[in-house]
């Protein structure tokens, strides 16, 4: 199994704070929001490679973070360089799968979120299922509902439907940007972008995914931390305690 971090966006909603560095190595509680990920992930013996997609104006704080990781880590440039030219994660992972030529079952995390459980639980849901699953979790907030990939999902945990930023949600249920995907799903990435799956939001494939294929949901057993501007940021410097569940 291999684990891809998307961490090749410009968070532009953080500048000044990311204007010429990479929101993913910014810290949290005094360590990277990178190896928050990587630390909790690194406990599960299946993963035998992350790959971590950046785009080539931040490349350069990647290769210095990677030196000394004891884990075995692959760095991926996308060769963007502004936020205009930025390719958008379902064509990041797809440049990423082209270019190690990855045939295998993937874990595919954003690099901007930290979660106070560990995500270990979560594989081995999916391995229970042996079937590609996301992470969901309820969101009252009408507003919040607009901007997030919503789930609709039966009493199995089968997903029925996915939207995202839909002006209409389905549900409460939003996914995060976790996802375990079969390597037989992997193999359907391509084939998604060329029937015109959204390419932005990494949430896109998994629409596309969900009426190709059975995929299972699991309700999150904490919660989840986004780093999206400034005040979240903050925020989130006060409140996380690490992996408490």
């Amino acid at each position: 199994m291999k684990c891809l971090i998307l961490a090749a966006g410009y968070a532009t909603r953080l500048y000044p704070l990311t204007e010429n560095y990479p929101k993913p190595l910014l810290k949290v509680q005094g360590k990277t929001i990178l190896d928050w990920l990587i630390d909790d992930v690194d406990s599960v013996k299946e993963i035998d490679e992350y790959i971590i997609v950046s785009n080539h104006k931040y490349i350069r704080h990647f290769t210095e973070w990677v030196k000394g990781k004891k884990q075995n880590i692959s760095l991926v440039d996308d060769g963007t360089m502004t936020n205009e030219m930025r390719l958008g994660a379902v064509l990041d992972i797809q440049f990423a799968i082209d270019k190690l030529k990855i045939d295998d079952d993937l874990l595919v995390i954003a690099g901007d979120n930290v979660l106070d459980f560990s995500l270990t639980r979560f594989i081995e849901y999916a391995k229970e299922k042996k079937s590609s699953c996301v992470m969901r979790y309820f969101e009252s907030d009408e507003k919040r509902l607009l901007k997030s990939g919503v789930l609709v999902v039966d009493e199995q945990d089968k997903v029925l439907n996915m939207t995202e930023k839909s002006p209409k949600p389905a549900s409460h249920w939003c996914c995060p940007p976790f996802y375990f995907y079969k390597k037989e799903d992997v193999r359907l990435v391509k084939q998604a972008i060329q029937d015109g799956c959204g390419t932005d939001a990494p949430g896109s494939y998994l629409a596309w995914l969900v009426k190709q294929t059975t995929v299972y949901a699991m309700e999150m057993v904490g919660k989840r931390f986004d780093i999206g501007d400034l005040e979240s940021y903050d925020k989130v410097n006060v409140e996380y305690e690490g992996i408490i569940h």
